[in-house]
């Protein structure tokens, strides 16, 4: 055959594959065999490899994957991705109906089941998949493209016609139930971690640096909403049933519904019947049928005015407890697990669930051989909500909680107020240590990437890492010679190793894992006394003087350089070369000077983290609880009700984020200089002499 045979069958085979892929993963009506659809894909394959220039980039083939791996370029989204407001109660959902009937008098809905996976944008032009991104937060996403290609259920290229020349398409990308099982069997065989449901499975996958193992995972998507200009469409039905004609897979499950009371029965109906579906739901989403009506309605910065998502109550199941294993955590924190027979709950099959401490376990009465009320909800791993004890056995015995660590042997000790149990043994228990050495690298902390959880495990058991002060002294070559690493994946840790050197001292401070101090609680003590030094050689009292700092952490921090190993380990790591000094840097303008701030919610601009530099940037300062101390709180959506309901009580002023933005924005800007001074001279001074 010719060049040009060669490249017109490729054509015609990517149009085959098309065709074939629609009918099996959005159609569900195969009309080859697998084996018969293997033989093509192979010699398109074969042609591609023979004349690389005339690949597509939306080919067939592309559904395989490729074992390359790249990062992710964070993209503008064109049309900002909003969230739904979300509500548990009828009674909320009818009074929002209520209102829209109010406003604009005869309404139709659509109601639609709620996928529980990842949100995505697809954009499209001239009916070729230009670029999927994630929904990030709102704004800007991940550019994640190569892995959706090998997504089946979604197109390379439309079919039909009337399509937009440029539109983006959104929806949720699902892991299947058969999918999510499947890959556990796989990992559990591997002797690798399970994934926790469908939906982190989901996420996770979508951003694998090998779209190989992404087209392993058997990822399925399904589209919901039509984002673009001048759409010639008149209501989001006739926008549903267009999609579904170029080839998009839009779900069956939907309803136009002209009343409350025909929305209520749609509700009811898939309450139920979304237990035999064969993905995750967790509820449905209730929009205005007509375009013009949602423009009438229009938008909070937030969210939509006219959708509302209306959440499942959580799924429950009645099984058998067999035992309960104890974990310790990275603070010696007991946490006991319960081990359960099997049981189908929310799609998967539950075999532990959470008990959380000792109190709980007296509050309920649980007891071994009981048959124990389980409950998924949001959580990860289901909890233990309650006891059937009309069928507890007749010799049942009360639970008698651990009195020693299960890992160390120590005696455990309860602090005051506390309701865990902890190991007092720091230095010599192994999943403290391992804890430790996780929580320090991840990405709010030291931010080293490539030390996942197994490679810690691995270096752990290998002998390479003994506390958080070794990493910086893993010897390449014993690196790259451990199983699954290699020389290119301990360059990349070496590299991450390094470029840690660079984070700021509140974040060493956060990394370091004393108990009580978290994120925010370390950006406040490290602010108060600039340096480490300072915060290791001052008092109980002194340390209370810091914001949000009470007896309860100052103990700890005194606690914790009181230790002779934590002091050695601070001591290697200032050797390492990590910023044990504060950088203070000016604010911009002074338009929060003095003023305390909470930021509560999620925001359609900008995510939280972002709405907290602000707040520093301008001169204020981030508060965590809601107080009498408390300027003013800036509310996003999903604000929590108590935090609202506490702020109401106290009087406390409630922005929205524009109003915070208005704020801000209108300030007078300040001269900037950075400036790195210690407290006092004395603080200037190493201690190496002394302390450490």
């Amino acid at each position: 055959m010719s060049r040009n045979d060669d490249i017109r069958r490729m054509r015609q085979l990517e149009q085959e594959l098309d065709y074939h892929s629609q009918r099996y993963y959005v159609d569900n009506a195969p009309e080859i065999s697998d084996f018969e659809f293997d033989a093509l894909l192979r010699e398109l394959q074969d042609l591609e490899a023979t004349y690389p220039e005339e690949a597509d980039p939306n080919s067939p083939t592309k559904r395989v994957g490729s074992d390359l791996t790249t990062e992710f370029e964070s993209v503008e989204h064109r049309y900002p991705m909003q969230s739904l407001a979300n509500t548990y109660s009828s009674e909320e959902l009818g009074e929002w109906i209520d209102r829209i009937v109010k406003e604009l008098g005869e309404v139709e809905f659509v109601a639609e089941l709620k996928f529980d996976g990842t949100a995505i944008s697809l954009c499209y032009e001239n009916g070729a998949l230009k670029r999927a991104v994630t929904r990030g937060d709102g704004r800007r996403g991940d550019d994640v493209t190569n892995n959706v290609r090998t997504i089946g259920a979604i197109p390379l290229k439309l079919r039909g016609e009337g399509y937009p020349a440029m539109f983006e398409i959104r929806g949720e990308i699902i892991m299947p139930y058969a999918s999510f099982d499947r890959l556990n069997r796989e990992r559990e065989a591997a002797g690798e971690p399970l994934l926790a449901n469908p939906r982190n499975a989901a996420a996770g996958t979508l951003k694998l640096q090998s779209s190989q193992t992404v087209a392993h995972r058997g990822l399925d998507c399904t589209l919901y909403h039509l984002a673009g200009d001048n759409l010639p469409y008149t209501t989001h039905a006739e926008m549903l049933s267009a999609a579904r004609g170029w080839g998009f897979k839009i779900s069956d499950h939907t309803a136009i519904c002209r009343s409350r009371e025909e929305v209520e029965k749609f509700i009811a109906y898939w309450d139920t019947e979304r237990k035999a579906l064969p993905y995750a739901t967790d509820g449905v989403v209730i929009k205005v049928n007509s375009y013009a009506q949602q423009r009438t309605l229009g938008s909070t910065a937030k969210a939509p005015r006219w959708a509302v998502a209306y959440k499942f109550q959580a799924e429950k199941a009645l099984t058998k407890l067999v035992s309960v294993d104890f974990q310790v955590g990275r603070t010696g924190a007991i946490t006991p697990v319960a081990n359960l027979e099997p049981v189908q709950l929310a799609g998967t099959v539950v075999k532990r669930a959470s008990i959380h401490n000792a109190d709980q376990i007296a509050q309920l009465d649980i007891r071994l051989g009981d048959m124990v009320y389980i409950e998924k909800g949001g959580e990860i791993i289901p909890k233990i909500t309650g006891v059937e004890l009309s069928m507890r056995p007749t010799d049942s015995k009360p639970f008698e909680y651990i009195t020693h660590c299960p890992e160390c042997g120590s005696e455990l000790v309860r602090f005051e107020g506390e309701a865990k149990h902890y190991c007092p043994n720091q230095s010599d228990c192994p999943p403290q240590i391992v804890g430790r050495i996780e929580h320090f690298v991840k990405r709010k902390a030291m931010d080293i990437e490539g030390l996942g959880g197994e490679t810690i495990e691995l270096l752990w058991q290998n002998g390479m890492l003994k506390d958080i002060a070794d990493i910086y002294h893993l010897d390449p070559v014993q690196l790259a010679s451990l199983p699954r690493l290699g020389e290119k994946s301990a360059a990349n840790i070496l590299e991450g190793v390094r470029r840690s050197k660079e984070v700021s001292f509140e974040r060493v401070l956060f990394a370091l894992g004393i108990r009580f101090v978290g994120e925010t609680t370390a950006k406040y003590i490290a602010t108060h006394f600039l340096s480490l030094d300072a915060i290791a050689l001052a008092s109980v009292e002194e340390l209370a003087e810091a914001e949000e700092v009470g007896e309860k952490i100052a103990r700890s921090i005194t606690d914790y350089f009181a230790d002779e190993n934590n002091r050695r380990i601070v001591e290697s790591l200032r050797e390492a070369g990590l910023k044990f000094d504060m950088e203070i840097k000016q604010p911009t303008s002074n338009a929060l000077m003095g003023k305390s701030v909470v930021i509560s919610g999620k925001f359609a601009g900008r995510s939280r983290d972002d709405m907290k530099a602000l707040v520093e940037e301008h001169g204020g300062k981030n508060l965590a609880a809601v107080s009498a101390n408390v300027d003013f709180i800036v509310a996003g959506e999903n604000m929590g009700p108590a935090k609202r309901q506490k702020a109401e009580k106290l009087g406390v002023k409630i922005l929205s984020e524009e109003e915070f933005m208005a704020l801000i924005e209108g300030a007078e800007p300040i001269e900037k200089k950075t400036v790195v001074e210690p407290k006092t001279e004395a603080e200037a001074k190493p201690i190496q002499g002394t302390l450490f």
